[in-house]
């Protein structure tokens, strides 16, 4: 019966989601969330523990429906760049970095999360696969894709602290950075 469960699952988890939308993160609870999916606080608390571990699946979950498509498919330098567009428009996201930005402060200055893991990995599998079609320079792409991952962060974070560039030129430097450092 997986499907049941990850049917509840995903219920809970869009409840969370929504309390977020409303209220932040920072003030939703689990209790919030198991009324707003009309179950007990205990149906909650047996699948998390606390509202970290409840956020990091949402996150994994959101992010993988927005990175998996981009970053899997053809041109790099445009999955970069779809992703990364998307990604800042992605409501939960968006009320997180304005309501609660300091939940994603250990992710860009201490240590890697399940989401930047999942980044890195496919980007490593799509460096590889461009140097295999001899599309992307030769070099070690973990370690090439690492470099991509830390650029992508101000990319994605840090777009609002330039403002008098318009957010569609700054994708398309990003295109450009992109392409330019994997070129052959």
């Amino acid at each position: 019966m997986p499907s049941i469960r990850h049917n509840a699952e995903d219920r809970y988890l869009d409840a969370a989601r929504e309390n977020i939308l409303a209220v932040g993160w920072r003030r939703t609870t689990l209790t919030d969330v198991a009324k707003r999916a009309g179950v007990s606080r205990m149906t909650i608390y047996r699948r998390w523990p606390d509202m970290q571990t409840l956020l990091a699946d949402l996150l994994v979950r959101e992010w993988r429906k927005v990175v998996d498509p981009a970053l899997e498919s053809g041109d790099l330098a445009d999955g970069v760049v779809v992703t990364i567009s998307a990604l800042r428009e992605e409501p939960l996201f968006r009320r997180i970095v304005e309501v609660d930005p300091e939940v994603l402060l250990p992710y860009v200055l201490v240590r890697r999360g399940r989401n930047q893991d999942r980044v890195l990995a496919l980007l490593t599998a799509a460096v590889e696969r461009g140097q295999q079609e001899g599309t992307v320079r030769a070099g070690d792409a973990a370690r090439m894709a690492a470099a991509l991952m830390l650029a992508l962060h101000g990319f994605l974070l840090s777009t609002p602290t330039v403002p008098e560039v318009p957010v569609e030129e700054l994708d398309a430097e990003l295109r450009d950075l992109v392409e330019r450092y994997l070129a052959p």
